[in-house]
């Protein structure tokens, strides 16, 4: 019954807004195409607009949460594709259905107990601000289609209309930007797995456009002109091209005349052409971690739960990263040019799982004491340390001080061989004012005498960060700059002589 009424409505909705959506100013389809270039503004085409440079915040960032939200949370189980798992026959899924509601239950039922009764907003925000976070991403539409702000574009299939009565985008974005510095940013999925238009295209071989026409474009236009996002996340984008999606009309207006032009970044999926090659900053595929420099900035998104981004009532600590796996990997993604969007799935009750906390937490104690090696830094000439594994650099933005980030600290003391020593070259550990002894051991590597466990901020500590200054090696010019094919097969192994200087 309830699957009629939503194509229904969905079919009633395209009549209704397709010709008015086609000439409004909020949702023109085509902004730029009769425009000629002018100085300043990107024209809707990838080779121009991959040549817009982010804004500065966005790599000074380095760590953003990522939050997976939606009705999704009311089953929590299996992950945050319940409902193509269930409709494509996975076991637990059917098995959690046939036991536990009527046949003729439908994935819409769920939505009336998505209440977010227990969300608020502002210790949501303490809780990101406390783990070192300077950007936010909230899912404000995932594959199944409920938008969590009141679209007008989503017809009793949001937020305000069925389940919690309220506008979770607009209550999150007022919080963040009135109790914090965090950037707000917009997850936003372009495809609707089970929607009447998008499988009419799907049908059609993708040669008829009524599903971005009427739905997935106008909702862009709408959540930026209404929350006005510094990150647009898009996904979903994999079954079609980016002229289905017309995504370069749409990142055109963003860039050129949207209220977020000067602010705004972009990921890379906005069509099955463009992922790790076009957009603002490429996520390639999730858990992306090269391990090296690459010539584009670049975004690691990783769950805290390893098997789901939306919240799971089963999961299980074993299922958990711990604070360490998480931790090496934001300095793995600094040191090689790249941010750590890190994701926990929120219950739909509104609340943050304890253990999610925790994890977050942590990392915010690690960023207290370490947070100079990471935050507006750069990638220094060596990456990874060429005699340690475990050692990652990052370098200030002046070239002044490079950051030896030491991620499994263990015995007295730790040998580098990638900084070269002058007799000027000083040493430190984060949280202590004393200076470090260093010698030179028969290879030529130095040897960094570490302090007592009991001298360190944390004599727990399971990592330290050194800070070095006056080596003889320093970059020349910014690293980013590196052509395809430069790149090493093998980063720990890797010195880019190119930006280096003896």
């Amino acid at each position: 019954m309830l699957h009629l009424s939503f194509r229904a409505a969905a079919l009633l909705l395209f009549c209704l807004v397709f010709r008015q959506f086609s000439v409004s100013a909020e949702g023109n389809q085509h902004p730029g195409k009769e425009r000629g270039s002018s100085p300043g503004r990107y024209d809707p085409t990838w080779e121009s607009l991959d040549k817009r440079p982010n804004p500065t915040w966005f790599d000074e960032a380095k760590f953003g949460i990522f939050l997976h939200w939606g009705v999704f949370s009311v089953p929590a189980l299996v992950n945050e594709w319940f409902w193509e798992a269930w409709k494509g026959g996975n076991k637990e899924a059917v098995d959690f259905m046939e036991k536990n509601f009527p046949p003729d239950y439908t994935y819409q039922d769920f939505g009336r107990d998505f209440h977010a009764s227990f969300f608020d907003p502002y210790a949501w925000t303490k809780i990101f601000e406390e783990a070192g976070a300077k950007y936010i991403v909230l899912t404000s539409k995932h594959h199944e289609g409920y938008t969590m702000w009141p679209s007008k574009y989503s017809f009793s299939w949001n937020a305000m209309d069925v389940g919690p009565g309220r506008d979770l985008v607009g209550e999150l974005a007022a919080a963040v930007r009135n109790s914090s510095k965090l950037h707000f940013g917009l997850y936003h999925s372009m495809f609707e797995w089970f929607h009447p238009l998008y499988l009419e295209d799907k049908a059609n071989g993708y040669h008829t456009r009524h599903f971005p026409e009427a739905k997935a474009l106008p909702e862009l236009y709408e959540i930026v002109n209404a929350y006005r996002p510094d990150v647009i996340w898009s996904d979903g984008e994999w079954e079609a091209s980016s002229d289905y999606w017309n995504s370069t009309g749409f990142i055109s207006w963003l860039y050129n005349d949207s209220p977020v032009k000067d602010t705004v970044v972009t990921n890379d999926r906005w069509g099955n052409d463009t992922r790790c090659k076009h957009g603002g900053f490429l996520t390639c595929e999730d858990s992306f971690d090269p391990g090296q420099l690459i010539p584009k900035k670049w975004e690691n998104c990783l769950t805290v739960d390893s098997h789901s981004w939306g919240y799971r009532r089963n999961m299980d600590i074993a299922d958990i990263r711990s604070a360490q796996e998480l931790i090496r990997a934001l300095a793995r993604a600094v040191s090689c040019g790249g941010n750590l969007l890190l994701n926990v799935g929120p219950t739909a009750d509104g609340k943050i799982a304890a253990v999610f906390q925790e994890r977050l937490r942590q990392i915010g104690s690690w960023l207290d004491v370490n947070g100079e090696a990471i935050y507006s830094t750069r990638p220094w000439i060596y990456q990874n340390d060429t005699v340690n594994s475990d050692v990652w650099y990052s370098c200030s933005k002046d070239n002044s001080t490079v950051y030896a980030i030491y991620l499994r600290a263990s015995g007295a003391n730790i040998t580098l061989g990638a900084p070269t020593f002058s007799k000027q070259t000083s040493v430190q550990v984060f949280g202590s004012d004393k200076f470090l002894k260093w010698t030179t051991d028969v290879k030529g590597h130095i040897v960094v005498k570490l302090p007592p466990r009991h001298e360190l901020p944390d004599p727990a500590a399971w990592s330290v960060v050194l800070q070095l200054t006056n080596l003889k090696n320093k970059p020349t010019e910014n690293p980013f700059k590196i052509t395809a094919g430069t790149r090493p097969e093998v980063a720990s192994l890797w010195r880019n002589e190119k930006f280096a200087k003896n």
